[in-house]
């Protein structure tokens, strides 16, 4: 008896994806139907990546549709991976190449002042998301997917991480909540992800069973994923220290403030009062701990003037950047995170100052009238390295200001 499935995307606004039906039958040989507006141009390599994917899976008579708008090799393949595996129960996985620049490495302390979520089933979105340059991309598994499709977009995110260059931004994936996000761990730990969003996380149990499983499934042992737990529930906040110390990869925490206000019962509103004792928690939290803290995504991508005035509050609150839902939002995020043209002066002023001291072999550094302790320097050592890293201060700074006083 054959058995049929169909998978994918297709119809009116569907571009950059395919569906996909299989039918897998008892004679016939392969049956290969291409619907796609490109075919004159690429149905050869089409069909040949159909019928190389049926060949990996050792099946010699099936029926296949492919109905496509655009999709890149990528898409196409883990669509037609996941109809197989559905239908045959397989768990081989077929495996385009990876491209070197995915295969780089993040750091603990690396800039994470933006992050563009990415619903993890709609390729559309993921193709060009890095040209907008966040600091990261997130390729989303958990609430941006229908229950009904994550199967198939774990895939998906898969060979994303694996094909898409997002052009130097972090590599980031949001599981689904524990336990089951531990499902998704196997299409993402060895395909070149660099940190990985725990939702909705209430305990350090939560990251240690998830560093658990990293643990038994990894190729590099020496190579290090990050994790970001995000905070969604008075628990969570409660927790939030332990939860930032749970492991040493532990690299920040994030709040969200959509499932946050819900689990209190509250209406989240534009100015966000309701939520400011919750977020210095967090932050306090990772002050402690030594890790970032993170701030919501701003969920009306059209109130430019809200989204400033979160940013200038949550900054103030010691948050060091947050999330995004549209690529209009990372530049006024960049811009208003990172430190002013008065920050900058006022660190330059008191680098200098250090500089200075320590030349001179003194123990005590001021600036003017003024004494400056050691962690008001640490704080200005901070800025210089950010408005360096954002473009806000040029490489040969200090040189010019000797030159101007000269």
């Amino acid at each position: 008896m054959s058995k049929t499935i169909s998978i994918g995307n297709k119809g009116k606004g569907v571009r950059s994806d395919c569906s996909v039906t299989l039918e897998i039958t008892e004679s016939g040989g392969i049956q290969l139907q291409i619907e796609s507006k490109v075919k004159v141009y690429y149905g050869k390599q089409i069909e040949k990546l159909a019928n190389d994917i049926l060949a990996f899976y050792s099946i010699s008579n099936a029926n296949l549709l492919i109905e496509d708008s655009g999709a890149l090799p990528l898409v196409m393949a883990a669509r037609i991976e996941v109809a197989i595996r559905k239908l045959t129960g397989s768990d081989k996985e077929f495996l385009l190449p990876m491209l070197s620049q995915n295969q780089s490495q993040s750091a603990h302390d690396k800039n994470r002042i933006s992050r563009l979520y990415l619903p993890g089933n709609t390729p559309p979105l993921m193709i060009n998301a890095g040209i907008h340059h966040p600091d990261g991309i997130i390729l989303d598994l958990e609430d941006a997917v229908a229950p009904d499709k994550k199967y198939e977009a774990s895939f998906l995110v898969r060979n994303a991480l694996r094909g898409i260059d997002f052009y130097g931004a972090e590599r980031m994936v949001r599981i689904n909540q524990i336990p089951r996000g531990l499902d998704d761990l196997p299409f993402v730990v060895n395909h070149g992800v660099n940190l990985l969003l725990v939702p909705k996380c209430e305990s350090a149990e939560q990251i240690k069973l998830v560093n658990k499983r990293i643990s038994e499934i990894i190729d590099d042992k020496k190579r290090n994923i990050w994790l970001m737990p995000i905070i969604e529930s008075a628990e969570g906040v409660l927790k939030a220290h332990e939860i930032a110390t749970a492991a040493p990869n532990v690299v920040a925490l994030a709040i969200g403030l959509e499932d946050f206000t819900a689990d209190m019962g509250i209406q989240r509103t534009r100015e966000g009062n309701e939520s400011l004792m919750a977020r210095n928690m967090l932050t306090l939290a990772c002050k402690s701990a030594g890790v970032q803290a993170i701030d919501s995504v701003f969920s009306d991508v059209d109130d430019s003037e809200g989204l400033i005035n979160t940013i200038k509050v949550s900054k103030s609150l010691g948050f060091v950047g947050m999330g995004c839902i549209h690529p209009r939002q990372i530049k006024p995020i960049h811009e208003h995170y990172g430190p002013d043209e008065a920050e900058i002066i006022k660190a330059k002023k008191i680098v200098l100052a250090f500089d200075d001291a320590t030349a001179k072999g003194l123990g005590v550094v001021s600036l003017g009238s003024k004494m400056i302790d050691p962690p008001v320097v640490k704080r200005a050592l901070r800025t210089i390295d950010l408005a360096l890293s954002m473009g806000k201060l040029s490489a040969d700074w200090k040189e010019q200001m000797l030159t101007e006083k000269a």
